[in-house]
């Protein structure tokens, strides 16, 4: 290359490097901000309207868009709501039209009174009371320092097994009424696990007495910290209190007043100081006792007018193994049984237990959260039935977490347990074990898990509601198959299903 050809190959290369490094150091322009472009759309928007062609179109997203950010479908609701009641009220139509009135009030008297099977259970929840006294006993025992823990904890142990043991006895020795053995079962499990709470809370309490003594170096006798005592310190400390609102202390709380309101109270976790309101508010009473009448009849109405002739006309299909037929009757039973469940919800959590807590004025009214907004499993089993709830994390959840159980396995026992109870609440009224509750509720686990992993917000809640609408009903057909299976052969065999009157209402 020439000298010539290389001094014009430097001089280019340099304007292009400085050409570079100018566009380099030039700032570069600034993106507009959001406040600019919204000021720039403002001013093409008027510069639009003063146009001649009167324009009517701007940048908008379609309501049912997610990207539009409009939530108001209260008009559809109202919509989903008139075409439930329409449909419904068509199915009610139907069935008044196909079977006529099935409705008997006396009927369900009958069934509770009217036959000599029904009088076991009533002697059987009397008994209940045995085994308070006996805790009672035990307690006292305990506070008079004649037990150790451990043996002591053993007949605690022995009594709690016997709670729930007497009425699988009983049932299965006499021949019960069903519904009166379910309501002695449920009894039974509640007394269980309030005197589980009593029991711990009192040894928690003198486990801390015998620290405070130890603490203060007393070798003598163990003593509670009375509520005189809490009085005389509280004036020593320039506080004035009034003797009437003093806490009560360990083992000034063992007495059969506070024991039976403990058993009364609408709660399974036992306090020495439940929280009390100040009066009974009487026109919240009668709503709650009026609400307790009516919603009763309407939902046993319910059950003889929609429920049992659908569970009786499955039976022929659950026979011949019908797959289709069985799938027609578990979507027809679904819509009543949730429909039932719902009111007896509101029945029991909401009127029952209020009107019991507003006799006994217990002011924690907390007996159910939102669980219809659940978005998943574990949230529904947590608030749905916030006494049981309660429970399980104070006496069980806990205790485990404390004895270096990590917070899955604990998880895994709280299921098992409130699965013991499902099945315990439906095999031994019906004498017979076939543990399609108990399975039912362990299917929760890997269900919840995945809900948790695949599902969120409103997928997650339209699982959550399907598993409850579909679930129920299904535990209820199999159930009902296996107990005419056991104690009806001949009626099975020789069974009219025409006529679904004739039903386990009539039979029991």
């Amino acid at each position: 290359m020439s000298s010539r050809n290389i001094r014009n190959y430097n001089h280019n290369n340099n304007i292009n490097i400085n050409n570079n490094n100018e566009t380099f150091l030039k700032p570069r322009r600034r993106p507009n901000s959001v406040t600019r472009l919204s000021e720039i759309q403002d001013l093409e928007r008027k510069a639009r309207r003063q146009q001649a062609d009167q324009p009517v179109h701007e940048p908008k997203d379609s309501l049912l868009s997610s990207s539009s950010g409009y939530t108001n479908y209260r008009g559809l609701l109202n919509l989903c709501i008139i075409l439930l009641v329409l449909s419904n009220a068509r199915v009610a139509l139907e069935n008044i039209i196909k079977y006529g009135i099935l409705v008997d009030p006396f009927q369900w008297i009958k069934v509770f009174i009217g036959k000599p099977n029904a009088w076991p259970s009533c002697q059987l929840i009397l008994s209940a009371n045995i085994f308070i006294l006996i805790s009672y006993i035990i307690e006292h025992i305990f506070a008079a320092n004649k037990w150790r823990e451990a043996s002591g904890g053993t007949v605690v142990v022995i009594n709690i097994l016997s709670i729930l043991a007497l009425p699988p006895i009983v049932i299965n020795s006499v021949p019960c009424n069903p519904i009166g053995a379910s309501i002695a079962c449920g009894l039974y499990s509640i007394v269980s696990l309030k005197l589980v709470s009593y029991h711990m809370v009192n040894y928690w309490c003198r486990k801390r007495s015998a620290k405070k003594l130890s603490n203060a170096g007393s070798h003598s006798r163990r003593r509670s910290f009375t509520s005189k005592d809490l009085h005389k310190t509280v004036q020593n400390g320039s506080a004035t209190s009034d003797p009437k609102h003093d806490l009560v202390e360990y083992p000034n709380n063992l007495n059969l007043t506070d024991l039976y309101y403990f058993m009364c109270a609408p709660t399974l976790c036992y306090e020495l100081n439940f929280p009390r309101s100040e009066r009974i508010r009487k026109r919240f009473l009668i709503k709650r006792i009026l609400e307790i009448l009516f919603l009763l009849q309407l939902d046993l109405g319910l059950i003889q007018q929609w429920m049992v002739p659908t569970i009786s006309n499955s039976l022929k299909p659950l026979q011949e193994m019908h797959f289709s037929k069985m799938l027609e009757r578990l979507l027809k039973l679904a819509v009543p049984n949730h429909i039932i469940w719902l009111i007896f919800f509101y029945w029991f959590f909401h009127s029952c237990l209020n009107t019991i807590a507003e006799i006994l004025r217990f002011s924690d009214r907390e007996f159910y959260k939102d669980w219809w907004n659940s978005e998943s499993v574990n949230y529904f089993w947590k608030n749905w039935n916030m006494p049981v709830h309660k429970w399980c994390v104070r006496h069980l959840y806990k205790p485990l977490i404390n004895r270096g159980v990590n917070k899955f396995h604990a998880s895994v026992i709280v299921f098992l347990l409130s699965a013991f109870f499902h099945e315990y609440l439906v095999s031994v009224p019906l004498s017979m074990f076939r543990l399609w509750a108990f399975f039912g509720m362990l299917s929760q686990i890997p269900f919840s898990m995945f809900v948790s992993k695949y599902l969120n917000n409103q997928t997650a809640n339209i699982a959550v509601w399907i598993s409850l609408i579909i679930g129920q009903p299904l535990c209820i057909l199999m159930y009902y198959h296996d107990y005419y299976v056991i104690h009806h052969v001949n009626q099975v065999t020789n069974y009219d299903y025409s006529r679904p009157q004739h039903s386990f209402v009539h039979q029991i």
